[in-house]
């Protein structure tokens, strides 16, 4: 009896299994770059329930909670201790700078609830020098329980994987020179879906979008740092500049969806035909993760035009251009027309080309100039022919001349000032058979003249009314009664007159009162395009009705409409919130309806009517 109470007595302590206290501590990187991915590892030191993880603010979370759970045990000196430790790994990305706090975790122990210390992780810039892999397990998490094993996947994109660039045609320009800005995704993982979220706002330049808008992205494959992207072609917009100095231009943001391919976490367990179907060749899943994309910020170096060289004749044109002059005939008789016409052709802002102005002889009836303009716009800029019909008729036979007509502008390429001359033009106008000051009545076009003189006319014609002789109408009540009427006209037509003047003199007050009108018509156009089923006029139209409706009733300028600007205008002019946010809804939708899915028809035909009522919701308030 006392052997077996002695062996009772020693082998006992091999049932007293070592227990401490229930702890959750946190380990996770204090400092990282902005693009890193890196890992957030909690740890229990015992088997727990109700895990509850803080918020992530700042950083964006590609997977986890990933579980895992080890058992070991040790026997010191006869006493066997049991440790059993569980992990909950999170897998984030830093997206922006800044140093952010990470709240505590917690968990229930055996009926306790133990809280992880808060700590924080301070962001910094990309340098371009971090890998892309998250950690120490970049093929994902494994541990060891009891003989089984678990083997979670991290699905992962870094900013090498997938980013965004804005490429300029170039970064040191002049005032008035064009810049080709093109936007583009390179991307190493399948991409599902593309949007945009925010447009830049181009302040000081003057914009032009001559993007691809048949719907479908061109790819093409494309090496940076040695490594091969495929790429997606965005946007191209082009820009001119109308200021001078260091014009900064917002980021581009974007929103895509990448497709990673992981593989299925499954435990392992004796069955050998399990093992084989969970094997990762036979067991592969596409993971969607959502993917916040924003451009480098861009900064234009622009400079003024040199002032020296500059001839009197420069208009402000920038580009390389050539320029011509014609003249229909050179003798013709009094009261017939004459067409010359001024051809501008060449690379460069067409569209706002002012265009020389010939100098006619006092005795020449002139009509203001037809103005035709083909622009081609593409990917390498603007180009096209601006022509000026100017049609002028001779009054007074003789020999005039019409003096040589200079047109200069800059090119940026040799950085110089040129000027092109026509030759003048002698016109020989001979006597008419209607004679030099006939009566004549000119429409606009040459082919439309017509004259309406006449020789003889009747003095009177039909029953003439008689009156008694020896009476006057001067010193009569009724010479009074007309006279004051007179007066009277004079006065209201005076008035008016001031009135119409200082009217006419207040721009902002005309394009305030005529700011409906305009955008209706532009609203009547894009619905003849919208029946046509026109996409690329129907949304310039659409911009234009809206864009152009907030800037005439608002006073802003074009170049410095944005979305900020018109919600900050809106909010000065005590527009509702509401409104203001369904007009800046609408202008976005605008921009971006090309870039949506769906029905083009269906969209077109609801973007019309949410122009027509975001329209006439502003002109009540406004």
């Amino acid at each position: 009896m006392k052997r077996i109470v002695i062996l009772f007595l020693m082998l006992s302590p091999m049932w007293l299994w070592a227990q401490d206290d229930p702890t959750l501590t946190v380990s996770a990187k204090k400092q990282v770059m902005v693009g890193e991915r890196f890992q957030v590892v909690f740890e229990a030191n015992g088997e727990g329930k109700g895990f509850s993880a803080p918020s992530f603010d700042g950083f964006t979370v590609l997977g986890g909670p990933f579980t895992s759970t080890s058992s070991s045990f040790s026997m010191v000196n006869g006493s066997m201790s049991h440790t059993v430790k569980c992990t909950y790994t999170y897998a984030l990305q830093a997206y922006q700078e800044g140093t952010f706090r990470i709240g505590s975790a917690s968990i229930n122990i055996k009926g306790n609830k133990v809280s992880s210390e808060p700590f924080e992780i301070k962001v910094l810039p990309d340098d371009g020098s971090h890998a892309s892999n998250s950690g120490s397990s970049s093929g994902g998490i494994q541990s060891n329980q009891g003989g089984q094993q678990q083997n979670t996947n991290d699905p992962q994109v870094s900013g090498k994987d997938l980013f965004l660039r804005v490429i300029p045609s170039k970064k040191n320009v002049y005032v008035g020179e064009q810049v080709v800005l093109t936007y583009k995704l390179y991307t190493k993982v399948p991409v599902s879906s593309v949007s945009l979220s925010k447009m830049p706002s181009y302040a000081g330049f003057w914009t032009k979008d001559v993007s691809d808008n048949s719907g479908a992205l061109k790819q093409s494959s494309e090496y940076v740092n040695g490594i091969e992207y495929t790429t997606a072609e965005i946007q191209k917009i082009i820009l001119v500049p109308q200021r001078s100095g260091k014009l900064a231009l917002d980021p581009m943001t974007m929103e895509c969806i990448a497709q990673i391919r992981t593989e299925s976490n499954n435990r392992r367990s004796m069955d050998p035909f399990e093992a084989f179907f969970n094997d990762p060749f036979f067991n592969r899943n596409i993971v969607n993760v959502k993917k916040e994309l924003s451009s480098q910020t861009l900064t234009l170096d622009v400079k003024n035009l040199p002032e020296s060289g500059k001839p009197a004749s420069f208009a402000g044109a920038v580009g390389n251009y050539n320029f011509k002059s014609d003249i229909d005939k050179t003798q013709l008789r009094t009261n017939e027309a004459v067409t010359i016409t001024l051809t501008v052709s060449g690379t460069g802002n067409v569209e706002l080309l002012q265009m020389p102005t010939p100098v006619f002889p006092p005795d020449f009836e002139v009509y203001d100039p037809k103005i035709t303009t083909n622009v081609n716009d593409n990917a390498n800029g603007l180009s096209g022919t601006k022509k000026a019909e100017y049609l002028v008729i001779p009054r007074r036979a003789g020999t005039f001349t019409i003096p040589a007509v200079e047109f200069s502008y800059f090119n940026p390429s040799s950085e110089s000032y040129q000027t092109f001359s026509s030759e003048p033009y002698q016109i020989e106008v001979e006597k008419g058979e209607g004679g030099e000051d006939g009566g004549g009545i000119y429409a606009s076009n040459q082919e439309d003249i017509k004259y309406l003189g006449s020789d003889i006319r009747h003095i009177m014609t039909g029953n003439a009314r008689l009156k008694p002789t020896n009476t006057t109408f001067f010193g009569s009540a009724a010479y009074f009664v007309v006279l004051a009427i007179l007066l009277l006209l004079f006065i209201i037509l005076l008035f008016a007159l001031k009135k119409r003047e200082q009217m006419s003199k207040d721009t902002a007050a005309n394009r305030n009162r005529k700011a409906d009108k305009v955008a209706r018509g532009r609203l009547k156009n894009a619905y003849q395009h919208l029946k046509a089923k026109d996409q690329e006029k129907f949304y310039v139209e659409m911009s234009q009705a809206l864009w152009g409706y907030i800037a005439d009733k608002m006073g802003i300028e074009r170049s410095k409409l944005s979305m900020d600007t018109v919600s900050e205008n809106m909010k000065d002019k005590n527009v509702p919130d509401e409104l203001t946010q369904q007009f800046v809804d609408t202008l976005n939708s605008c921009e971006f309806a090309r870039f949506a899915p769906g029905s083009a028809e269906e969209k077109m035909d609801d973007l019309y009517q949410r122009g027509i009522d975001v329209i006439s919701k502003a002109e009540k308030v406004l």
